[in-house]
């Protein structure tokens, strides 16, 4: 599903603002998504925080929508993503964390 998600965003991407949402916030640039998905995540925050199941389920997707157009925005491919979240499998997330460079 979210391969799928990534290539509708993509395929908006070159498409005319005015038609699409997606294409529209694509336009306004990387630090306009970027702020998109940082609200998108405090939504989704404030829901897990409220424990309102049914909203935190529609927060995640506009989260996991709003992301993917970010990526999109500094052209960062969802594999690049997953393989790097297949590069840390099998790893502790302590061990993963102090390997990282400051």
């Amino acid at each position: 599903m979210l391969d799928q998600l990534a290539e509708t965003i993509a395929q908006r991407a070159k498409t005319d603002p005015d038609s699409s949402w997606t294409a529209k916030l694509l336009a306004k640039g990387p630090e306009k998504c970027a702020e998109k998905f940082g609200e998108e995540a405090v939504e989704a925050i404030i829901e897990a925080v409220k424990g309102d199941r049914a909203r935190l389920t529609s927060e995640a997707a506009d989260t996991l929508y709003h992301l993917l157009v970010m990526l999109q925005s500094r052209e960062v491919p969802l594999q690049d993503v997953l393989d790097e979240l297949a590069r840390r499998q099998g790893t502790s997330g302590i061990a993963e964390k102090a390997a990282r460079k400051p």
